[in-house]
C-alpha cells in the first residue's frame, strides 16, 4: 500500500509542491501511512523533469526523470470514454492500486486519454490526466476523481464549478481539456464514445506559466 504524487519539475526546481505535498498528506492519513517528507532531495537541472514522490509504509522515497512528452499536439488530443470504473473509496487518493487506470488506458486504443467512469455512470478522472470541461459556458470540474493540481492551477482565478457530470451530457460538451503534470493544459479535438463521437475547438489556452505550458524546448 503506497501513496504517490507526481510533480513537473524545470531547472531542478519542483513546481506547485506544497499543493502536492499536502495532498499527499491528506492520502497517507487516509491510509495510515507515514507523514511525507516534505524536504525534497536535489533534483538534476533538466529543462523539463517529472518527480515521483512514493510514501510506503517504510518512508518517503523519491525519482526523477526527465520529462520528454514529443512535440506539442498542436491540434489537440482525442479522449475515448471507457467503461472502466474508478475504485469507489480509493479515486479522490494517487496510490499504487493503478489497475482501474491502467485498463482505461489500454481500451483508450489510439486516442490519448481514456476517460473512467464512477458506479452512478458519471465521468469521474482520466487514466493519466484530469478532465475539466466547457458545458453552457461555463467551466466544470467533474466529481468523483482525483482532485488535479494542474487543473486547479489553471482554475486560479477562474470562475467554475465541481459537480457530478452524467456521462449522456459528454454530447452537449463545447470545449474541454485535459489537465496533468507531465502535459500541462491540453485541449481536447474528440471526445469518443461507445456509438457517438462529438468533434471541439482545439484552443490552447494563452499562458506562459510553466505549470500549464506543454513540456519543450
Amino acid at each position: 500500500m503506497t501513496a504517490f504524487t507526481t510533480v513537473r519539475t524545470c531547472r531542478g526546481e519542483a513546481l506547485l509542491w506544497p499543493a502536492h505535498l499536502e495532498r499527499l498528506c491528506q492520502t497517507c492519513a487516509f491510509l495510515g501511512l507515514p507523514v511525507p517528507d516534505a524536504d525534497l532531495p536535489a533534483l538534476e537541472p533538466w529543462p523539463w523533469g517529472l518527480l515521483r514522490v512514493t510514501v510506503g509504509a517504510e518512508g518517503t522515497f523519491w525519482s526523477h526523470r526527465p520529462l520528454t512528452p514529443g512535440p506539442r499536439p498542436a491540434g489537440g488530443v482525442r479522449v475515448r470514454l471507457t467503461d472502466i470504473q474508478v475504485h469507489p473509496q480509493l479515486a479522490a487518493h494517487k496510490t499504487g492500486n493503478y489497475l482501474p487506470y491502467r485498463l482505461a488506458m489500454q481500451r483508450a486504443g489510439d486516442a490519448f486519454e481514456g476517460w473512467l467512469v464512477a458506479p452512478d455512470g458519471t465521468l469521474a478522472d482520466g487514466s493519466r490526466t484530469a478532465p475539466l470541461l466547457e458545458i453552457d459556458g461555463g467551466l466544470v470540474v467533474p466529481a468523483g476523481g482525483l482532485p488535479s493540481i494542474t487543473r486547479a492551477a489553471f482554475l486560479e482565478g477562474r470562475e467554475g464549478s465541481e459537480r457530478q457530470v452524467h456521462c449522456s451530457e459528454l454530447p452537449t460538451v463545447t470545449r474541454a481539456w485535459i489537465c496533468g503534470s507531465g502535459v500541462g493544459i491540453v485541449p481536447v479535438r474528440e471526445i469518443a464514445g461507445e456509438d457517438w463521437s462529438v468533434s471541439l475547438p482545439a484552443e490552447w489556452p494563452q499562458t506562459a506559466d510553466f505549470t500549464l505550458v506543454w513540456p519543450e524546448g
